[in-house]
């Protein structure tokens, strides 16, 4: 067997390889006579069949069934001889697809395309300079929290003395037809809340149900418009019989020492749930901190560290970053499909960041080596456990799903990863700096 290998890319090799004639021919013999050992041919006693009458009979299985053994082999022996780190499954063509209806007469030509990582030489990546702000945490963020966390505590009281207003929340039982399509199934819904004036409720509504009683009957037209969040009303005129079952308003606690004592046993007065407040979100605004100054040196890593990434790895990323797009709107309660957004541009713009997050991945991969990092499987279980508290399974149930799809592997690599990273904050120059909130605002904006 004969190959040549050509450098295509960094990170795309192609290899020829030759076949022999006479390894060709006997792969074919064999196999021609296992056919017919096998088949029954009209005309001929079972198994007596000539080779001509099978190979003309079975022509397409024989040939294939003669590339499935001769190709396996082939490949890796040519991998091998030329020492690719070869990444996923190589694409293998004919050099020429006539070949195959002459086997045996000539040597088999095949050409592999085989994608590998490609060499890197590490620059300096200690001493990156690097300027680190932590958002203050003021008065006014800690009586939003305060605010928020009184809202959600809010209690819904049914109101008795009077009919519904602004900001009441009804609740109804409604039937719904098109009007301009009167032969469309009617809507039925029951038990849906409505906040009158409500960010996200049709005006049509707040309108209507105002001044409301519980057994009181409204009917009335919704016109939605063409860009409505749901498709099935988007640009339809629906007419609603609503007959209404509750009216109750929402009230809020007095925020005093009572109220914080509610939020939890361990908060004996509002000063103290306040102070807890503040350390936990002086806490967090550390932690963002420490996630931008990893950011950015990642970022000057990647700057002095440009090279071409496997296109299997960008494609990869690129459909992980997508679909976590997808899922983080769908949470939110956004349908994609209604939105006017140019996907395929999207796409192509994360794809651009993909390949900073191969490169990144890859860089920490080769920080890891040059520094001999390791990670013991102690470390492994800790990390399992952890996913599992934050998962709210059980461990057991988490490392057998884990095991079964390469799982622990990849955490290993992950957590390897993690102190390469760590290694390059605890050998960088770091400056403290005061914060700046329309500097960070606009890199933020930026990063997205």
């Amino acid at each position: 067997m004969k190959t040549e290998l050509t450098d295509v890319s960094q990170t795309r090799k192609e290899i020829l390889i030759e076949i022999d004639q006479a390894q060709v021919q006997s792969a074919f013999d064999s196999i021609s006579d296992q056919f017919s050992k096998r088949a029954n041919v009209p005309g001929f006693r079972p198994g007596h069949a000539p080779r001509s009458v099978i190979r003309t009979r079975y022509k397409s299985e024989i040939a294939n069934e003669v590339l499935r053994e001769l190709l396996p082999d082939a490949v890796t022996n040519a991998i091998n001889e030329h020492s690719l780190n070869a990444i996923g499954e190589p694409d293998v063509q004919l050099e020429d697809a006539e070949t195959i209806n002459h086997l045996g007469e000539q040597p088999l030509k095949v050409k592999v395309g085989v994608e590998v990582l490609p060499e890197i030489k590490l620059e300096d990546y200690k001493g990156l300079e690097v300027t680190r702000r932590t958002r203050p945490i003021t008065d006014e963020d800690v009586e939003r929290t305060i605010e928020s966390w009184r809202e959600a505590s809010a209690a819904m009281t049914p109101v008795e003395d009077r009919p519904s207003e602004l900001g009441d929340t009804v609740t109804i039982n409604a039937r719904g037809k098109p009007v301009d399509e009167p032969e469309l199934e009617e809507l039925k819904v029951d038990d849906v809340e409505v906040e009158l004036g409500g960010r996200n409720v049709q005006p049509e509504f707040t309108e209507n149900l105002i001044g409301v009683k519980p057994d009181d009957t409204r009917t009335f037209i919704v016109d939605y418009p063409a860009d409505f969040s749901t498709p099935t009303l988007a640009g339809k005129k629906m007419e609603y019989v609503m007959d209404v079952t509750a009216v109750r308003r929402r009230e809020l606690p007095e925020i005093d020492d009572e109220w914080a004592k509610s939020v939890g046993e361990e908060f004996e007065s509002l000063d103290a749930l306040k102070a807890k407040i503040r350390e936990d979100l002086e806490m967090r605004a550390k932690a963002e901190s420490e996630d931008r100054l990893r950011g950015e040196l990642l970022k000057k890593l990647i700057e002095i560290h440009q090279f071409e990434v496997p296109q299997s790895f960008v494609d990869k990323q690129t459909n992980y970053r997508f679909e976590s797009v997808l899922r983080d709107m769908m949470a939110r309660g956004i349908d994609p499909r209604t939105q006017q957004v140019n996907w395929e541009g999207a796409r192509e713009e994360m794809k651009v960041q993909a390949q900073d997050d191969v490169r990144a991945t890859i860089l920490m991969e080769r920080i890891a080596e040059a520094e001999n990092i390791t990670v013991s499987n102690e470390e492994v279980e800790a990390e399992i456990e952890a996913m599992a508290q934050m998962s709210r399974q059980p461990v057991e149930q988490l490392r057998a799903a884990l095991t079964k799809n390469g799982g622990e592997r990849s955490i290993a690599q992950r957590l390897r990863n993690r102190k390469a990273l760590d290694l390059l904050v605890e050998n960088a120059r770091i400056t403290d700096a005061e914060w700046n909130e329309s500097n960070e605002a606009s890199a933020a904006a930026a990063n997205e």
